[in-house]
């Protein structure tokens, strides 16, 4: 293998890990604050809530990724593992709008006389 093909756009991988967990119960928020945790530990970063990403240099290496991933599991809850070349994951369309505010209330005028 060449050194270009080492670091070939479709050779390169990201795992996106989707996840919606309850968080109702004192157990329950432990159990998602110690996934997302581990999650962390082993690379991951925050893409948006509750979605969690993570470049890996191959599919080899990627699936070590996903297996401790399918290994932390919470017992109840829903995940998602999504592995992607970095090709596909460069046509991401990112939209970022703005916070709606609301306007300053008008002040109140302190009168001294």
């Amino acid at each position: 293998m060449s050194g270009f093909e080492r670091f070939s756009e479709y050779r390169i991988m990201w795992i996106l890990v989707f996840f919606d967990l309850p968080t109702e119960t004192k157990k329950e928020k432990k159990a998602y604050t110690d996934f997302r945790k581990s999650l962390i530990k082993d690379g991951f970063t925050m893409f948006q809530f509750s979605i969690y990403v993570r470049h890996c240099a191959s599919m080899e290496n990627a699936e070590v990724h996903m297996r401790r991933v399918r290994a932390l599991l919470p017992k109840i809850g829903k995940v998602g593992i999504l592995c992607i070349t970095d090709k596909q994951f460069a046509n991401i369309q990112l939209f970022y709008g703005q916070k709606t505010q609301t306007p300053n209330a008008a002040g109140q005028q302190l009168e001294l006389f």
